[in-house]
């Protein structure tokens, strides 16, 4: 069998919580040698904070796979062991705020000195630069100031929060891999690596496309709810049902509207697959009276047999029985914890969960023997508590 992916690729994770953290199991899913540097107290927060249900916290499902070096980086010896494995490393995550780095002594300028190959990136709600550098944040503040916050949701309500972190997900994990992938590539071909500055609050406003066209087509985005996609548009929308469970249609192309009037028994509405305005909530009504005569299962069973891109709205617990999901082998189980399965099927690549979630500290000894540390060297790191 061929090696994974990312095999032979040594990435130092000083992130916590959860961007960094999702982003470098990412890579060690691909076979990336992932180590997970935490300090000698708390550690990763997500150990104990991230239990927000019960007992299995969120710790547990974006840390497969890697291994974990306890080491405080408050002390010289701890910098210095740092500063020791980055010689042979290929990337370095952090998340802390803009300049921590620099103060301990690991910041990019450093690093770069030691290793000239190393892809450094820092995930920060703010990026490295800018007035707002230096504020803290989470999710819902990048999505606040990005201006999405303002469009979720539905006419004349506040904001919707979403149950799904767009800011930490999309801008401090996917974008961050891009990035660094980008800059790996790069330092293999040109023997120098790059620095990645990642804003989650520049990730999410990249990617909000629509509410842009309108601006630049009518000097202002529409007001919540209004635009095509968030309610502008009745062949695209959420409908209720007679028991109170939701169909998601999204008919847009002309076939699929038509299939989907035929369906319904309103071929009347054929022709008015795109209309906006006034016309538009007139459809709207009629499609919202027409989904309201019947039940969930009715509509779920008649939409099988009708491919117009009209589907049941699953409840998340519906979604982990779904047969197409399941099809695609999206759940695993890892010491006992069901768990989401990589988002990418590669071929000649079988997932494996080749480590649990480590014990905090728990790879200290082999980390640093790998990295050519004596046995009286590492004995004496453990005595200063170093690690």
């Amino acid at each position: 069998m061929r090696p994974l992916p990312l095999t032979g690729l040594r990435v130092l994770d000083l992130t916590r919580l959860l961007p960094g953290p999702l982003a470098s199991m990412h890579l060690a899913d691909l076979g990336a040698d992932v180590i997970k540097i935490e300090d000698t107290g708390a550690g990763d927060y997500a150990r104990s904070a991230g239990a927000v249900h019960g007992t299995v916290s969120y710790f547990e499902l974006v840390n497969r796979n890697k291994r974990s070096l306890t080491l405080d980086l408050k002390q010289a010896a701890g910098v210095a062991a740092f500063r020791r494995l980055a010689a042979t490393a290929d990337v370095i995550l952090e998340g802390f705020r803009p300049g921590v780095v620099d103060k301990l002594g690991i910041g990019y300028a450093a690093m770069t000195a030691i290793n000239p190959r190393i892809a450094y990136c820092a995930i920060t709600g703010y990026g490295q630069n800018g007035p707002y550098r230096d504020r803290a944040g989470h999710d819902l503040n990048y999505l606040g100031y990005c201006g999405l916050l303002d469009q979720i949701g539905t006419p004349g309500s506040a904001p919707a929060i979403p149950n799904f972190q767009i800011g930490d997900l999309l801008g401090g994990s996917l974008s961050a891999l891009v990035g660094v992938l980008a800059a790996v590539i790069d330092a293999r071909s040109s023997g120098r690596g790059r620095y990645v500055d990642v804003a989650m609050t520049d990730a999410v406003f990249a990617h909000t496309l629509f509410p842009l066209l309108a601006v630049l087509g009518l000097g202002q985005a529409l007001p919540r709810g209004e635009d095509l996609l968030s309610g502008g548009m009745p062949s695209y929308g959420v409908y209720a049902t007679s028991d109170g469970r939701h169909l998601a249609v999204s008919a847009m192309e002309p076939k699929f509207w038509q299939m989907l009037c035929a369906a319904i028994d309103r071929p009347d509405l054929a022709p008015l697959a795109f209309a906006t305005g006034a016309e538009g909530q007139r459809i709207r009504r009629e499609l919202e009276a027409v989904f309201a005569g019947r039940s969930f299962a009715e509509w779920s069973a008649l939409f099988e047999k009708v491919d117009c891109c009209v589907t049941p709205v699953l409840r998340f617990e519906e979604s982990m029985q779904n047969e197409h999901l399941l099809a695609r082998a999206m759940l695993v189980e890892v010491a006992g914890v069901r768990q989401f399965a990589p988002p990418f099927k590669v071929s000649e690549m079988a997932f494996a969960a080749r480590l649990p979630p480590p014990a905090a500290g728990q790879h200290s000894e082999e980390i640093l023997r790998e990295g050519g540390f004596t046995a009286d060297e590492i004995a004496c790191l453990r005595e200063q508590k170093v690690i």
